[in-house]
């Protein structure tokens, strides 16, 4: 998914003998030396680099664990005794009463670092909730403050790139040359950690995370991608989740490369709905009464950009990489129509410019693309050939010009990626004793299907649909409908009846009201660009 969602044969689930050291101290053999003794508590003390939100307070710590957990359940004759291991970098809010559980958070990806969600997660919280919560978050494996990170090329975002739509032969060689250059590029740089950064391997990251915590469950709230890992680690360890609230789910029948093509379908339908919006406020943006005459504004300003960049850093691809995010939430669309009605009705580019540099891809991307290629290309098989990417490709485009060729060349790289796709895993909720299923209707980045698919493998789970809900990531987003059923179950482990919803859910909740454009709050983002869920 374009980030910005019993276990499958062939992979060894068994138990958790996790070769864990927490703040830099080894878990000792056990009595047979087959498997570590409890970790060391967590070494817990002030973020060197890691600010509080409001007047939480924050606490870091570092956890290490194998590079590869399969070797370290699996000892073999003749390995080197110092194995290669990752120290992952976590971030808590103690609770500020007496603690009744750890609720983890994960902001989705793959790719986006998940200590700063700690803070994002314990301030949305019900006072009570927030008082008997200890919230943690995690940089996985390659991000953030984690160690080894994952880096391959960050010139690969300067401007101005090549258009995403290929006009001819010479255009699509020029962007596979770069997209094949990027893999080589990874595969050069991050050696053997490469191999070790599947869904997978971020779950047994997620127990060793819990073991170092000294609980004996944890609660889990994950989004975007988030809920794919939280659905998998509840796969590998159901005896281990407590509370399990997944949130804008990535669709768990679908292997990265059909989802990518399904989540470009929805991205369309998503923007076709940020054009509906402005239409609706012609008023304020003249853009056009319909959604149609202002897709056509948007369009043309892509093709005037193709021709001449702006300013000579914003072309057709640094367009769809600053406007993908009304995609993922309404709060953003104000400030992005003004943008594009100040270039294109009136004379002033200046917010078109600052839209670009505050939400437009640049060097300090190239991390979060490394790590979310690293895992995506490495969970599921991948085409490696053109041919079939460019037949696909063309069809979604004809459907989905929005981000068809967009998203296709954002996973290009997986096309000649260093380490070859694994087997896609697959999920099974049916030993976890609940799980909180929440989606909007018209989420972009991962579609209702995901969420009905997802439900049907957590057969005690619950599905909350928020009906006409536009954005990514619903709970602790301000509608209360939702936000109860989250917090009645979080506190008390209280699910709705099932199959009382409409459409298939559970639950059926109505969406917020679409934004208003005169409650544009000048420069200030609605909470901050990194809120929204990868």
């Amino acid at each position: 998914m374009r980030r910005r969602v019993s276990a499958t044969a062939g992979i060894a689930v068994g138990t958790a003998l996790v070769t864990v050291m927490a703040g830099g101290a080894a878990a000792q053999p056990g009595p047979d030396g087959a498997a570590p003794t409890e970790p060391a508590p967590l070494d817990w003390g002030a973020c060197a680099d890691l600010d509080p939100r409001g007047d939480e307070t924050l606490e870091c710590a570092t956890l290490t664990v194998p590079m590869d957990h399969d070797g370290a359940r699996s000892p073999r004759a003749g390995r080197p005794q110092e194995e290669p291991v990752v120290r992952l970098a976590l971030s808590r809010v103690p609770a500020r009463g007496e603690r009744q559980g750890v609720l983890v958070v994960n902001p989705g990806g793959p790719g986006s670092p998940g200590r700063a969600w700690a803070s994002i997660t314990a301030l949305g919280l019900p006072d009570d909730l927030r008082d008997s919560y200890d919230v943690v978050g995690f940089d996985p494996r390659g991000t953030g403050a984690s160690t080894p990170s994952v880096t391959c090329d960050p010139t690969y975002f300067d401007p101005v790139r090549p258009d995403t739509v290929p006009g001819d032969e010479l255009d699509e060689t020029e962007l596979l040359d770069r997209a094949g250059g990027y893999a080589k590029a990874c595969g050069e740089a991050n050696g053997e950690l490469l191999e070790h950064m599947r869904t997978v391997d971020n779950a047994h990251d997620l127990e060793a995370v819990r073991a170092a915590l000294g609980t004996e469950r944890i609660d889990y709230l994950g989004y975007s991608y988030g809920s794919y890992l939280g659905a998998t680690y509840a796969t590998l360890y159901p005896d281990r989740v407590r509370r399990l609230v997944l949130d804008s789910i990535v669709n768990p029948d679908l292997p990265w490369y059909e989802s990518n093509h399904r989540q470009s379908l929805a991205l369309d339908a998503a923007a076709r709905n940020f054009f509906d919006w402005v239409a609706r406020n012609d008023a304020t943006y003249r853009l056009g009464t319909t959604g149609e005459e202002v897709a056509e504004r948007y369009y043309g300003l892509r093709e005037s950009l193709a021709a001449e960049p702006l300013e000579g850093v914003l072309g057709p691809t640094e367009l769809e990489g600053t406007f993908i995010i009304v995609a993922y939430n309404s709060a953003y669309w104000p400030r992005l129509a003004k943008a594009l009605a100040d270039h294109v009705v009136g004379t002033d580019s200046a917010a078109l410019l600052a839209a670009h540099e505050r939400y437009g891809e640049s060097a300090q991307d190239d991390p979060g693309y490394a790590v979310y290629l690293a895992t995506e290309c490495t969970d599921a098989p991948w085409p490696r050939s053109w041919p079939i990417w460019r037949a696909d490709a063309r069809a979604v485009h004809a459907q989905a010009p929005f981000q068809g060729w967009g998203n296709t060349w954002y996973n290009a790289p997986c096309m000649t990626w260093p380490v070859e796709g694994g087997e896609w895993f697959q999920v099974d909720g049916s030993r976890v004793e609940g799980a909180l299923l929440v989606q909007a209707t018209d989420d972009g980045p991962t579609p209702l299907a995901g969420a009905h698919a997802m439900r049907r493998r957590f057969p005690e789970g619950r599905l909350v649909v928020e009906e006409g809900g536009v954005s990514h990531g619903v709970s602790f987003n301000g509608n209360d409908c939702v936000d109860d059923v989250v917090t009645a179950y979080l506190r008390e482990g209280v699910l709705p009846a099932a199959g009382g919803g409409g459409g298939g859910a559970d639950l059926t909740c109505a969406a917020l009201p679409q934004p208003d454009p005169a409650g544009e709050r000048g420069d200030t983002d609605p909470f901050g660009v990194e809120r929204r869920p990868a």
